[in-house]
């Protein structure tokens, strides 16, 4: 049996009341609050954001490729169609955040928390994800394909017609959720699952191992 996922490191941060209000964003910023922002379709590329605080902010189309985001809470707004790829998240927080068709491909996520986002259609290709739990996430015809998963939890999230191929995974789970329709389901191989789940998902698993399930 393989080891038990670790869970996720919280971010470092400060009390809220050292925190610096900021209204727009710099390309390094430390220590900020940033509420309400609107930085939609922003050039945010090698943003350096440590230590702060997102509340309701409006990253929607923004370009964020290669950043740095560490230590941060980042609590509802939207980072629908935002391009992350290649950025490095580290201990961060995200919660009731929009993130339809998000590019998150070659990123590195360590650390992470997401509970009840929207990461539909989104992609996740060869990202490297340590650390990292979602709960109650819609992550419905988001693309995994060749992405290292380690200690990552899938806790109650729609993975309708998820993408899996080339997908690794090590101490990694999957508990209550809808695989169904999976693209490549045998990817999956090495993740634990309740076994309750092993049977909802029984089609699923079956198909991926060649069975030809008849009356």
């Amino acid at each position: 049996m393989s080891d038990a996922p670790r869970g996720p490191q919280p971010p470092d941060l400060p009390d809220d009341d050292a925190l610096e209000p900021a209204t727009a964003f710099a390309q390094t910023l430390e220590l900020a609050l940033l509420d309400g922002v609107d930085a939609t379709e922003a050039d945010l590329r090698r943003l350096d954001l440590r230590e702060s605080v997102l509340a309701g902010v409006d990253l929607a189309g923004a370009q964020v490729g290669d950043a740095h985001l560490v230590d941060l809470r980042i609590a509802d707004g939207s980072w629908a169609n935002t391009r992350l790829a290649g950025a490095t998240i580290r201990r961060a927080t995200f919660g009731g955040v929009r993130m339809t068709g998000a590019d998150l491909s070659a990123t590195q996520l360590e650390d992470c928390r997401f509970t009840g986002c929207r990461i539909d259609l989104a992609s996740f290709r060869f990202a490297k994800l340590e650390g990292v739990r979602f709960e109650e996430c819609v992550l419905a015809e988001t693309d995994f394909y060749g992405a290292a998963f380690s200690s990552v939890v899938f806790d109650g999230c729609d993975l309708t017609r998820a993408v899996w191929a080339e997908a690794r995974f090590e101490r990694s789970e999957l508990r209550g959720c809808d695989i169904g329709g999976a693209v490549n389901p045998e990817q999956l191989r090495g993740v634990r699952m309740p076994w309750q789940d092993v049977v909802a998902a029984a089609g699923e698993l079956a198909a991926a191992v060649g069975i030809e399930i008849v009356d």
